[in-house]
């Protein structure tokens, strides 16, 4: 389902991403809210909306704000975005489901396609969120970015205390789903309307949802950049990789203005 460069400037398919961000992240350790945790000075949700609207195709991004933090992270998000970038903040829930059903709503109704992007993967690079895109446009009901599993994965069961190994499973048929997760925008709604059917609140993503519907969820790759921050030593590989990406940009921007010199340099000879 691989798209040709062009294919963006073809389509008049608009995407919203949803990013649910109200959650506390109790397991990266007390402080403020995980999405407004902040890498290299900038909160963590600031990074992955910018990393969004980068990516070709999409059209407006919904941010679910903690429901007391509403206007804070408006102003944050309207203080570090260029101005009238389509961004808009509504109030979270209690769960990261009812959370995304609410930046659904807030959609506007001109958007055929909706993705779903957690918060704490502030780096996914735009080619991800791109790829997850033209896979819906090509006919996909749902699509997730995964990587393969590389450690071995052992199925344990308790006993007498302890675990012990039931089998060892094969990793080859199995994936590292990542986020942003695409969905033509009626399947994501009916997977959320039916939801209370089967007790999807304990779904660990909207992808399973559909799944539980009898949708079929088509597989992209991933990239090991889209990691999610969720513990502290994912903090410290987040910085590291804000530094690297910092590093490659005043290379880039090196090399233009050597290229530029060497430009002048050859004009002055002639």
């Amino acid at each position: 389902m691989a798209s040709a460069p062009g294919w963006f400037e073809g389509t008049s398919l608009n995407t919203a991403v949803l990013v649910p961000a109200a959650g506390r992240g109790e397991r990266l350790g007390p402080g403020a809210p995980k999405a407004l945790r902040e890498l290299g000075d900038i909160p963590m949700l600031v990074h992955a909306v910018r990393s969004l609207l980068a990516a070709r195709g999409v059209t407006a991004v919904v941010v679910a704000a903690p429901p007391d933090g509403v206007a804070g992270v408006r102003d944050l998000l309207r203080a570090q975005l260029p101005a009238e970038s389509p961004v808009w903040v509504v109030a979270g829930g209690a769960t990261r489901q009812e959370s995304v059903r609410f930046a659904l709503a807030a959609v506007p109704a001109d958007h055929d396609i909706v993705l779903v992007h957690d918060a704490a993967r502030p780096f996914v690079p735009a080619h991800v969120v791109e790829a997850v895109i033209a896979a819906v446009a090509d006919g996909a009901d749902a699509v997730v970015p995964a990587l393969p599993v590389v450690d071995t994965v052992k199925e344990v069961a308790a006993a007498n205390g302890a675990e012990t190994v039931v089998r060892t499973v094969d990793r080859s048929l199995l994936r590292a789903v990542q986020t942003p997760q695409g969905f033509r925008r009626a399947v994501l709604a009916r997977a959320h309307a039916e939801a209370d059917g089967f007790g999807a609140e304990g779904a660990t993503d909207d992808a399973g949802m559909v799944e539980r519907t009898g949708g079929t969820v088509v597989v992209v790759p991933g990239s090991e950049e889209a990691f999610k921050v969720t513990r502290p030593f994912d903090l410290l590989l987040a910085r590291a990789l804000l530094e690297r990406r910092a590093e490659r940009a005043a290379q880039a921007r090196a090399d233009e203005a050597d290229g530029a010199a060497e430009s002048t340099e050859i004009d002055v000879v002639r």
